[in-house]
C-alpha cells in the first residue's frame, strides 16, 4: 500500500512499454515489507535533463533506474559519478543522498557477469571479444569493457587488437575508453 512515507524509485526511459523493473521490484518490495514502489516515467531525450533537475526536488526520491536512451547523458547530469559507471561512460542507475546530489551507477556489466555465471559459464581469461563477453559486447560494444565488469576475471584486449568480421577480413580496432 502507497503511503505517505513511501519512498519512490523513478524507472525513467522512453518509450515505457517494455519496462520490467516495476513488475520485478513492486511485488519483492511488497512481499518484503518494504514501503518503496518503482514508478515507470516516460521521457523524451530533449526533456531529459530539465526533468532531472526537478526530480530531485521530490523529497521522498530514493534514485532512479534510467534505461535508453538516457544512460550516456546521466553520466553529465550526475553530481558524482563511481568508477564503474565513469569507464563505461553510461550510467543506469542514479541515487539521491540525503543532500539531495545525485550518483551515478552502473551495474548492467555486472547483471551480465552474474547471469552468466548462474548459467554455469566462466569468465575467468575471456576478453571483450571471447566467447560468453562477446554477447555482452554485441548489445553495446563501446559502453561495457570487461575491465568495467569488476570481478569478472575477464582482461581488457589491448587497443591494438582487431576484432576478427564474420568473412574473414581483420575487421575493426576497439575504440573504447
Amino acid at each position: 500500500m502507497i503511503s505517505g512515507r513511501t519512498v519512490l524509485v523513478a524507472h525513467i526511459g522512453y518509450p515505457t512499454e517494455a519496462f520490467k523493473a516495476p513488475m520485478i521490484y513492486n511485488p519483492y518490495f511488497e512481499q518484503a515489507g518494504v514501503d518503496a514502489v518503482v514508478v515507470p516515467m516516460g521521457v523524451r531525450a530533449d526533456d531529459y535533463p530539465d526533468f532531472l533537475r526537478r526530480l530531485v526536488a521530490v523529497t521522498n526520491l530514493r534514485g532512479a533506474l534510467v534505461t535508453m536512451p538516457h544512460k550516456v547523458t546521466t553520466v553529465a547530469l550526475a553530481d558524482e559519478v563511481t568508477p564503474t559507471a565513469a569507464i563505461a561512460g553510461a550510467a543506469n542507475a542514479l541515487l539521491r543522498t540525503p543532500a539531495g546530489t545525485l550518483v551515478a551507477d552502473m551495474f548492467d556489466g555486472e547483471g551480465f557477469v552474474r547471469g552468466v555465471l548462474r548459467k554455469g559459464r566462466r569468465l575467468a581469461g575471456a576478453t571483450r571479444w571471447s566467447s560468453a563477453a562477446a554477447a555482452w559486447g554485441a548489445r553495446s560494444p563501446r559502453r561495457s569493457p570487461p575491465r568495467a565488469w569488476p570481478g569478472s576475471g575477464c582482461s581488457t584486449p589491448s587497443p591494438r587488437r582487431r576484432r576478427p568480421s564474420a568473412n574473414g577480413s581483420p575487421g575493426t580496432t576497439p575504440t573504447w575508453p
